[in-house]
């Protein structure tokens, strides 16, 4: 009985035994579970938001440099060979770089891609053949576009896989999961795809027409070209692109040196200058406007002098020298003494009181400013004085339109004093805010305003970065007067070497624009300007 009762009690312990062992083996694995709980919210899972930002930057760092290594095509285009290239851009556009002339800049489309144009070299065979056969250049046009489009082709297949490639690969090495990777090259091509498709969408052919350049000034009439009437009856992105085209392979020709600027005889160049203010660099300057665009006039609106002394007179000895008429009108820096020494030199026309006079085949009328801001002892008149000279030009300017003389170009420094003339005059020049801009006044005059031809003068240091030195150069139709185009030139200031030059045009001389008004019959009356809001600086 004591042994069947043992048994027993031997049998009741073996339980206890196996939960001990699992009790045991239950208090051992808990701190590793705690321990993993711990390391679990030391690296917190990152928030959504974060991992598509970083999937992002993968995608995109991925393209670019897929792009950068083997996204080039090298084409040929006509008589060049080119390298084609697309980079990544907040603007888009076209760049293209004929090294080392300088670049030529096209608002093309807007897409966060820019197509990159690299001229590399003239094939010597090619280019010998247009210049021993010029009937093929009639041909040139075709073969261009030809070309053209083949390596466009060729760039976006490329580029499709340069896009796909670099960011697989940066996904790849970043994540470590091929379908992490995967999935940044499926980005990447959806990313390329829909800028292909905003560039297209947004593609501008006519943004050749005006193209904005950067690089040796002197280069720059024969790499842009003539300004001329654009026609509505031709294709204006293939011709222009011929003609583009053409320009490089003459700059490129077997001589090495840059040709001839040839200026279309329909045109008449004026050059206007304004604010020179005692800088003596401002001579060559224009010296050599003058002699590379083969300017017939130049137009001063201004301000050449700085305090408008008998001192400074000798300053304007050179203006004799440039060898084309000179047109000017006083500035509230030049003084009575200044316009006295001007009127005195056989090439210079000044213009005050609305006074017309016919230069260079053109008709100009000007006021001189009524205000010397360096004589201190004079209460300056404001812009109610500045009105009042403008409200005389423009009376003067109606007085030409009745007796059958109409005023092409009317010209004053202030441009207060110019929007007066609103109305009277299909253009006028002037300057003193030196920055240049364009405007087109309520009854149609356009008020095309220069900036400062001297870089401010002595004000070029007054500021962090030096004040630009600008000038523009105006084609005028020879037979209507009417503007047909200008180039607004653009020089880095004192201590850099920059040089910008951007063509412009006339919105109704744009492709199949409508036909310009005609201009205001004699006599014709309007009701007076209001006045500017903004302040003009006594002291520009």
């Amino acid at each position: 009985m004591a042994r069947v009762r043992l048994a027993d009690l031997n049998l009741l312990k073996l339980p206890r035994r196996g939960n001990a062992a699992r009790t045991h083996s239950t208090r051992t694995r808990a701190p590793r579970a705690r321990r993993r709980a711990r390391s679990l919210t030391l690296t917190p899972e990152p928030h959504p938001w974060l991992r598509a930002l970083g999937m992002v930057t993968v995608v995109v760092a991925g393209a670019w440099l897929g792009l950068l290594i083997v996204g080039n095509v090298r084409v040929p285009v006509g008589p060049v060979n080119t390298t084609m290239a697309l980079r990544p851009s907040l603007n888009g556009g076209t760049k293209i770089d004929v090294s080392p002339l300088g670049a030529l800049s096209l608002d093309s489309h807007a897409a966060p891609v820019r197509l990159d144009v690299n001229v590399d070299q003239l094939d010597p065979e090619r280019a010998q053949a247009l210049v021993d056969h010029p009937e093929r250049l009639s041909g040139l046009q075709d073969e261009v576009v030809h070309d053209v489009e083949h390596g466009t082709l060729d760039l976006a297949v490329r580029s499709c896989v340069a896009v796909v490639t670099g960011a697989t690969a940066l996904g790849l090495a970043v994540y470590r999961r091929p379908r992490r990777a995967l999935a940044a090259g499926g980005l990447a091509l959806t990313l390329l795809a829909a800028s292909g498709a905003t560039a297209y969408a947004t593609w501008n052919p006519k943004s050749v027409l005006e193209p904005r350049f950067s690089g040796l000034l002197s280069s720059a009439p024969s790499l842009v070209g003539n300004a001329r009437s654009i026609v509505t009856e031709f294709d204006v992105y293939q011709k222009e692109l011929a003609r583009l085209v053409t320009n490089v392979t003459k700059l490129y020709d077997v001589t090495s040196t840059l040709p001839a600027y040839q200026p279309d005889p329909t045109t008449i160049r004026v050059l206007h200058v304004s604010d020179i203010h005692l800088n003596p660099a401002s001579w060559k300057i224009i010296a050599s406007l003058v002699q590379q665009y083969k300017a017939d006039v130049i137009v001063d609106s201004g301000d050449t002098m700085d305090h408008g002394t008998a001192a400074e007179n000798g300053f304007l000895d050179p203006v004799g020298d440039l060898g084309v008429p000179y047109v000017w009108v006083r500035g509230n820096h030049d003084s009575p003494a200044t316009q006295r020494y001007l009127a005195r030199m056989k090439n210079v026309h000044v213009l005050d009181d609305g006074r017309a006079e016919t230069v260079a085949g053109l008709r100009f009328a000007g006021v001189g400013d009524p205000q010397f801001t360096p004589d201190r002892s004079a209460v300056p008149g404001g812009d109610a004085a500045e009105q009042l000279a403008g409200a005389r030009l423009a009376s003067s300017l109606r007085d030409q339109q009745s007796r059958g003389t109409p005023v092409d170009i009317a010209v004053a420094h202030e441009p207060v004093a110019a929007r007066e003339t609103d109305g009277a005059v299909p253009l006028v020049l002037c300057g003193h805010l030196h920055h240049e801009g364009t405007e087109i006044l309520k009854y149609g005059t356009r008020l095309r305003m220069e900036g400062s031809t001297g870089g401010s003068g002595l004000r070029a240091v007054e500021h962090e970065h030096p004040a630009p030195i600008e000038a523009s150069v105006l084609y005028v139709d020879r037979d209507s007067h009417r503007l047909q185009a200008w180039d607004a030139i653009k020089l880095g200031g004192l201590g850099q070497t920059t040089a910008e030059v951007s063509r412009h045009l006339p919105e109704d001389n744009r492709p199949g624009a409508a036909p310009s008004p005609s201009p205001p019959s004699p006599g014709a009356s309007r009701s007076p300007s209001t006045p500017s809001s903004a302040a003009s600086p006594s002291g520009a």
